[in-house]
């Protein structure tokens, strides 16, 4: 009775604090924010599965560790916890009634009291609250009594229709280039969101297949191939990701080319700090100085201005950045040899924040620009033609993204990537075995510089101009933030990472806002959740799993016989 008693307590904590998130994201404004985009016309908006998103996964948290698998006992714990969220949502707009929440709280406004009464006036929209919330802690409790195969179906065929709801206005514009090919397509969305009836065939289309493709053996078909087969498969797959990925710039306009251009300059330096960082174990915080010094340098080369130089053509001046980049990677790595850790992060940091004030003194103003930065930056050109705009600088990129790829891959196995993953491991250990620390850490310092300059100067050409404003602190936060999330020393990692955390924003305005307080979250869930990151490197998940697993099961001592003496 005690364990019974104690979870109850337990799944009481677990409703308030799904109540609490709730009412966190409706009080910072991310669901008034989604207030107005409906993922199904009519039916449910974005904000509404903001607010209740919390209380499904509290009381799937309750439900998944239950004392007892008794149906009866899983409804009844997945429909308290719903319950409890929902009546702390159900205070809060009774006090609000009395109290005026808004004088400290900006967000507690008419809309947000509207958006959790479902619109309706006060005691029949709290009981609908009520409800509701009653109904999302039964459907947590009906999911874990499903069959794996059957939940798994059903939760891809949900994500489908919600992804499809919330990216309706962009999924839209870019079937609108499509000429004749768009009206096929149109009928399934309303003026906001899916419609009720397509976003039911999608639910079953999308269930159905999910559903047929885990009940089949994937490895024994794969045996049943021949080595021919095989190759055939694995190539024209290939094929068909390098034409699409050539492709991207015509299929999704000149919008989502930007997008694109935005995400590829931070997986090049985020290429290069996962050498650093992820390869090497040496925390850089002043990652971003590089990028600014990539990216003046072409400035000051290739300007049409007075402040410019030699003003040479971007061929000739990409190289020059490349190696003045890699230049202040090694004299930054000189002085901080010795140092690892918290000590090693402070020092590089502040040579990150001496290059943003030295951008911005006047002692420098007659090369640099100052706070007015340089323009007339030039632009790449092959022949007469000029790479202008940003469907075509987006194969600039993604040249410069294939060779540090390849560069990447190639040094990760080679001895000196091994000799950048001895010093992560253990400095003293690497050195007494042989390995150059000195020449080491150096030459991850000027791998990571060399990534770093030419995604500066690939930004630069894209801009066309280069301010200090775009050279902050936090670019270098977001570059980290970005390999923690896809997995450190992971390179398919810096691929996911820079999805996720650079395309989405981008892709969702209304994210905008919320930007840097949606990274820390997701920085505290996936140290908490999933460590390893995304996509993380079969070293780093070994050694993670191991540690929470704990040690194995130990060997008895062998017992020994003792033979009685003649």
């Amino acid at each position: 009775m005690k364990s019974k008693s104690s979870y109850l307590v337990k799944t009481l904590q677990n409703g308030l604090v799904g109540g609490g998130i709730s009412l966190l994201l409706g009080l910072v404004g991310i669901a008034l924010a989604f207030g107005s985009t409906y993922v199904i016309s009519g039916v449910i908006t974005m904000g509404q599965i903001f607010i209740l998103s919390p209380f499904l996964f509290e009381a799937f948290l309750s439900v998944r560790h239950a004392p007892s698998k008794e149906p009866r006992m899983l409804f009844l714990v997945g429909g308290l916890s719903g319950l409890v969220g929902g009546a702390m949502l159900a205070a809060f707009v009774l006090i609000g009634e009395v109290v005026n929440f808004r004088a400290v709280l900006v967000n507690a406004s008419p809309d947000l009291f509207a958006l959790l009464t479902f619109h309706l006036s006060t005691v029949p929209g709290i009981l609908v609250l009520l409800a509701v919330s009653l109904v999302t802690g039964l459907i947590a409790a009906g999911v874990i009594l499903l069959p794996e195969r059957i939940r798994g179906a059903l939760s891809q065929a949900v994500m489908v229709v919600v992804v499809l709801g919330l990216f309706r206005n962009l999924i839209v514009t870019v079937i609108l280039h499509w000429g004749a090919m768009q009206y096929a397509f149109l009928w399934i969305f309303a003026q906001s969101g899916l419609k009720i009836i397509s976003a039911l065939i999608i639910f079953v289309l999308v269930g159905g297949l999910t559903y047929w493709s885990k009940g089949r053996d994937r490895k024994a078909i794969a045996l049943k191939r021949s080595p021919h087969q095989q190759r055939v498969i694995r190539w024209s797959t290939l094929g068909v990701l390098a034409l699409t990925t050539l492709l991207l710039p015509v299929i999704l306009g000149s919008y989502f080319s930007e997008i694109l251009d935005n995400v590829g300059i931070y997986i090049l330096m985020g290429l290069g700090l996962n050498i650093v960082v992820g390869f090497a174990g040496l925390l850089d915080l002043g990652y971003v100085a590089f990028y600014a010094i990539g990216a003046y340098t072409l400035g000051i080369l290739t300007t049409s201005e007075a402040v410019g130089l030699l003003h040479l053509s971007f061929w000739l001046a990409a190289p020059l950045a490349l190696v003045i980049a890699v230049a202040a990677g090694v004299i930054l790595g000189l002085p901080i040899l010795k140092m690892r850790g918290d000590y090693l992060a402070i020092v590089t940091l502040g040579f990150g924040e001496i290059i943003r004030i030295v951008v911005l003194s006047d002692w420098l103003k007659p090369l640099l620009g100052g706070s007015e930065g340089i323009q007339l930056i030039g632009k790449p050109m092959l022949g007469n033609f000029v790479l202008a705009n940003q469907q075509q600088l987006y194969y600039l990129i993604l040249i410069g993204i294939l060779v540090a790829g390849f560069i990447s891959i190639r040094l990760k196995d080679s001895h000196l990537g091994r000799s950048w993953m001895a010093l992560r491991e253990d400095e003293d250990v690497a050195e007494a075995m042989g390995i150059n620390k000195v020449t080491t850490k150096l030459l991850a310092f000027a791998m990571g510089a060399l990534f770093s300059g030419l995604g500066g100067a690939l930004f630069a050409t894209k801009i066309g101009s280069v301010y200090p404003q775009s050279f902050s602190f936090i670019v270098s936060i977001n570059i980290l933030s970005l390999i923690i999330i896809g997995g450190m020393g992971s390179i398919p990692g810096v691929f996911v990472g820079g999805l996720a955390l650079v395309g989405l924003p981008l892709l969702l305005s209304q994210f905008a806002d919320f930007r840097y307080m949606i990274y820390g979250a997701v920085l505290v869930i996936m140290m908490l959740m999933k460590p390893e990151g995304l996509a993380p490197e079969a070293r780093r998940r070994l050694e993670l799993h191991e540690e929470a697993a704990g040690p194995g099961p130990q060997e008895e001592p062998p017992t020994i016989v003792k033979t009685p003496g003649r």
